[in-house]
């Protein structure tokens, strides 16, 4: 089909910021050792497909995966700001207990209850973060029909997105995307479909 694109997705691997409890979306974090071998290994696992762009958030824990997957290929990264983690505002980079019990209220009342307008402090609604992230999946399927490509995010921002464009609504909720876990969906010239994700469904 001409006009089908698939985009092999992913967490990326393993961050400082996430082993260190840290809320938002702190573009400056790096990948821990685990991490950069989570990347290697996906990497492995996709070397069969026929991968001809790797589009990255802008942050160095999802350009550095990327930059793995790309390893071998002679492809460049092409980071997107608009694939970022879900902003958080002044407290972004924060390990206080209450703003990331806070944040975990805001996503569950994104994905549960369907409740777009709640954030975290004066950060991102979910309506926006849906709103960049689809208009950055629709551009990279008006430039690839036909063809594959791989995406590397984040765990929110990804997570809240493709439940509402793949319609999988609150099964996704309790089911986090692990690290480096390459999942596959599907742009079929109408719609998104998720074929796979990385942990069983309910």
């Amino acid at each position: 089909m001409a006009d089908r694109v698939r985009v092999w997705c992913l967490r990326h691997g393993e961050s400082e910021n996430v082993a260190a409890g840290v809320a938002g979306a702190v573009p400056w974090s790096a990948l821990t050792v685990a991490g950069r071998r989570q990347a290697v290994e996906a990497a492995r696992r996709l070397v069969d497909e026929p991968i001809v762009r790797i589009y990255s958030s802008s942050a160095l824990r999802a350009r550095r995966t990327a930059a793995e997957l790309a390893s071998g290929r002679g492809l460049d990264v092409v980071a997107m700001d608009e694939l970022a983690e879900v902003g958080i505002g002044e407290f972004d980079g924060s390990s206080d207990p209450a703003i990331l019990g806070r944040t975990a209220e805001v996503m569950r009342a994104w994905i549960v209850e369907g409740d777009l307008e709640q954030r975290v402090g004066d950060g991102e609604s979910g309506r926006q973060v849906v709103a960049r992230m689809a208009g950055s999946f629709r551009r990279i399927a008006a430039d690839h029909g036909g063809e594959t490509v791989a995406v590397v995010g984040h765990v929110a921002s990804l997570t809240v997105t493709l439940a509402r464009l793949c319609d999988l609504g609150a099964r996704v909720w309790g089911t986090p995307l692990p690290h480096a876990e390459p999942f596959l969906v599907e742009w079929n010239g109408t719609t998104w479909r998720c074929l796979s994700w990385p942990v069983p469904l309910p």
